[in-house]
């Protein structure tokens, strides 16, 4: 897998995780007053992004550094 900026990361797991817990509190406050189809989507995609954030946050803490190319580096002596 390609590596990922651990900021882009740290963005994406945010975000996934604020809609995913506002999905899920709107499915489960507001939504039934509509449809009990409507609320149960919207429960249900909350709990997607929830999982989505965790999958970022796995990435987040499993991914390893990016090291420096040593051949791009200059010598000390010149």
């Amino acid at each position: 897998m390609k590596y990922i900026q651990p900021l882009k990361l740290k963005v994406l797991m945010m975000m996934f995780f604020g809609t995913g817990i506002l999905g899920i509190v709107i499915g489960l406050t507001i939504a039934p007053n509509f449809s009990s189809d409507t609320s149960i989507l919207i429960t249900f995609m909350g709990v997607i992004n929830l999982s989505l954030g965790g999958f970022f946050g796995w990435i987040f803490l499993t991914q390893p550094s990016k090291e420096p190319d040593k051949r791009k580096r200059k010598p000390k002596g010149k």
